[in-house]
């Protein structure tokens, strides 16, 4: 499919599985960055450079260009999306947001409807003014809110859940094996919350096809089952034949990554409905703990 696709990122973790994915399938690929994070495509993507915080930058940056398609997977902010709205209104078709579940408030098996950006009243303010989860939930949410609020550009926001994978630049899955494997301690405020995950290389399979598709509004993607902290590493010592020293005393050395004060789990079924499929939770666990317990072995 010969498309024009412009990637705001991409070059980084599942961005950078997405930008081959468009390769592969003969898109013609523009990825826009502040020009920092080296990336591995050399002449096959043409380079813009651009600042998300600056207008000036991305007028420049992308005047007198038109694109079937836009990914942006650098938006942290309502006005940010605005300023790119403001540059490419009526030169795309199609705008997929990486949102994130976090537009969500704590809890289980949230289904779409239960953040409507529809009706979500925002401000437009820069990044700078959302700190914290609070801020970046608000940020998120204003950003769909602000998307959503225009009928001149086809918009689907995909709520991800936790994405991992071997290529997960936070190592924030790691970090439980690599405590649990040297035998110190693990922060935990709240065992039982449980969390959705999505693999990379899924994440990456969504986001190129959800383009491909008519689909509008917001969608969850994920595998099926969601895990609570205290299944997760339980799934480690079992698998790994070790324990796990837990302490609800979190320092900022032993804080789980994961340790939010509720849980952060989603419903795929509409996904599901769509006709897409993701990888089983325990199999993509179980894969990724082993490739974390042999990588930290050999590295001791």
């Amino acid at each position: 499919m010969n498309r024009r696709v412009l990637v705001l990122g991409g070059t980084q973790f599942f961005g950078k599985k997405l930008v081959t994915k468009l390769l592969q399938n003969g898109g013609k690929v523009t990825i826009a960055t502040r020009g920092i994070t080296p990336d591995p495509f050399g002449d096959q993507v043409e380079r813009l450079k651009l600042d998300r915080r600056n207008k000036e930058s991305i007028d420049a940056a992308l005047a007198g260009r038109r694109w079937d398609i836009v990914y942006d997977q650098t938006c942290q902010s309502p006005l940010e999306a605005q300023y790119i709205l403001d540059a490419l209104t009526g030169k795309v078709q199609r705008y997929i947001f990486t949102s994130t579940q976090a537009v969500y408030d704590f809890g289980v098996n949230h289904i779409e409807e239960n953040f409507n950006p529809y009706e979500f009243l925002f401000e437009l303010r820069p990044r700078e003014e959302y700190s914290g989860y609070s801020g970046y939930q608000e940020a998120k949410r204003s950003a769909e809110a602000l998307l959503f609020s225009q009928n001149e550009i086809e918009v689907a926001a995909v709520r991800f859940p936790i994405v991992i994978g071997k290529d997960d630049f936070t190592n924030r899955l790691k970090f439980h094996i690599d405590k649990i494997i040297n035998n110190e301690e693990i922060g935990l405020s709240n065992p039982e919350a449980r969390y959705s995950f999505i693999l990379s290389d899924d994440a990456a399979q969504f986001l190129y096809d959800i383009g491909t598709y008519s689909f509008t509004g917001p969608i969850n993607p994920g595998c099926k089952k969601d895990i609570s902290l205290k299944e997760l590493l339980g799934k480690i010592e079992s698998q790994l034949n070790l324990k796990a020293k837990i302490t609800d005393k979190l320092t900022k050395e032993n804080a789980s990554p994961y340790s939010f004060e509720g849980s952060w789990s989603i419903n795929t079924s509409k996904a599901e409905e769509l006709g897409f499929t993701f990888a089983d939770l325990d199999a993509v666990l179980d894969d990724l703990i082993n490739y974390y317990s042999i990588s930290q072995t050999q590295n001791t």
